[in-house]
């Protein structure tokens, strides 16, 4: 199954290059070579064991490599943005910045928030440092596909000690009249003493079949503060396959959160090293899930510094015949003493046919360090539904309330007060079985 996307490469790779930049060119043959010899993971592979990868690569899907214009304009017709959340609002079609429009005023001097593409053209040293870098073809095949076909994406630049005061918002739009599989790179660079907040929205326009690989890798450097939410609202047609690749300098700052309302199959990857003194992480996650939808959460925090501090918390409710899974690994090494770390895993499954399953891990080398982690898997509290049923609370209403105060530890840890309060909305809309389509949007019939 392999021989259709190494055989899409070999004939096409002249319109792909055309189509895109000497620096994302210069690496492909690369990965396309580490793509070969890898072939798609089996469920044998430790860190692809409860998604079947080659099952969600098999179907045909058309790709866009001759850059054909997509006929929309999200600025006129998408009206999801955060009522209150004052952000710099950008769109990717498909896989493609959509530069016309783009905003341009209250932004500090030096920030770049563009194609990747074109910024690759206008600094190709400050790309070709970092493009990548994190993101190792040689070590996992999804990647190395990514690597292979992606041909345009998203740079976020903050030069060193610029500070965001307005969060960046940048919507991933499906939109297509065929099947399609697209391919986004997204480049992060915070640079020292720099501080960034960023939403990711996830939509699809159409009830078409997507497959969407995605490859983010972010650089925060010395002193410097991330924050990263990534919410999907898709629906069950899409399939989508992100890995995330963070590296963190001394004393930087990390909270990303990510949040699944509705998909059909997702597959999120996250490895963050920490390789400087002092930085500390967070990472929190939400899934709300029911129908056979598929949510697979796989991390690795590599703590290789001293005095560095990483707290991860991912929670599940499923429902239906929703299949979830969470490997979460926390890799302690030899010189990485006064470690703090705390890894978190708990999950609700409301019916008998949902399944869960869950793999904390924790791998320490060092022998001065105070690291925690924990799991658990369990149904709605029964005395609790009676309890509030004896108040006149009706069974339907108890378990959403149950719900609801589950997966809002989560959503509470999110310091954007506007983004918080609206997932509090959309999440109580989720769990009534209400679509979360926003007033006002036209992409969304």
């Amino acid at each position: 199954m392999k021989n259709q996307y190494t055989e899409l490469y070999e004939n096409c790779r002249q319109m792909i290059c055309d189509n895109s930049t000497p620096v994302m060119n210069s690496v492909r043959d690369q990965a396309y070579d580490d793509f070969k010899r890898q072939g798609f993971p089996s469920k044998k592979v430790e860190r692809y064991k409860y998604t079947d990868m080659q099952a969600l690569f098999e179907p045909d899907y058309g790709l866009n490599l001759n850059r054909l214009d997509i006929p929309v304009n999200p600025y006129n017709a998408f009206r999801c943005d955060v009522p209150n959340l004052s952000t710099s609002l950008y769109f990717i079609i498909n896989d493609a910045f959509y530069s016309k429009n783009a905003p341009k005023g209250n932004l500090p001097e030096g920030l770049i928030v563009g194609s990747l593409k074109k910024e690759a053209e206008k600094h190709p040293e400050l790309i070709s440092k970092y493009y990548a870098q994190l993101a190792k073809t040689e070590e996992d095949a999804v990647t190395a596909l990514n690597t292979m076909l992606a041909q345009d994406g998203l740079l976020v630049y903050v030069p060193k000690n610029v500070v965001v005061d307005r969060a960046i918002q940048v919507i991933n739009i499906l939109r297509a009249d065929v099947d399609l599989m697209v391919n986004r790179r997204v480049l992060i660079v915070v640079e020292e003493g720099a501080e960034i907040k960023l939403l990711f929205c996830d939509h699809a326009a159409d009830d078409r079949r997507f497959l969407a690989t995605q490859v983010i890798e972010a650089f925060v450097g010395r002193n410097a503060s991330l924050e990263l939410y990534c919410l999907e609202e898709t629906h069950a047609k899409n399939t989508r396959v992100s890995n995330l690749y963070i590296q963190q300098d001394a004393d930087s700052r990390l909270n990303h959160t990510i949040i699944t309302l509705h998909n059909g199959i997702t597959r999120n990857r996250t490895d963050l090293t920490l390789c400087g003194e002092g930085a500390s992480c967070i990472l929190n996650g939400c899934v709300i899930a029911d129908k056979e939808q598929h949510v697979d959460n796989n991390t690795l925090i590599d703590h290789l510094a001293p005095h560095c501090d990483s707290t991860e918390l991912y929670k599940y409710v499923l429902d239906d015949k929703a299949t979830g899974a969470f490997a979460g690994k926390v890799l302690v090494r030899k010189d990485a003493q006064k470690t703090t770390s705390v890894e978190r895993n708990n999950n609700i499954c409301a019916t008998k046919e949902a399944r869960m399953y869950t793999q904390p891990m924790l791998e320490i080398y060092a022998d001065d360090v105070k690291c925690a982690h924990g799991s658990t898997v369990g149904q709605l509290n029964d005395a609790a539904l009676f309890y509030m049923q004896q108040r006149g609370i009706s069974k339907k209403e108890a378990r959403l309330l149950l719900q609801l105060a589950f997966i809002n530890e989560v959503i509470d840890t999110i310091h954007l007060e506007p983004l918080r309060d609206r997932l509090h909305h959309l999440v109580e809309k989720r769990f009534r079985g209400e679509l979360s389509k926003c007033e006002g949007c036209k992409l969304c019939k």
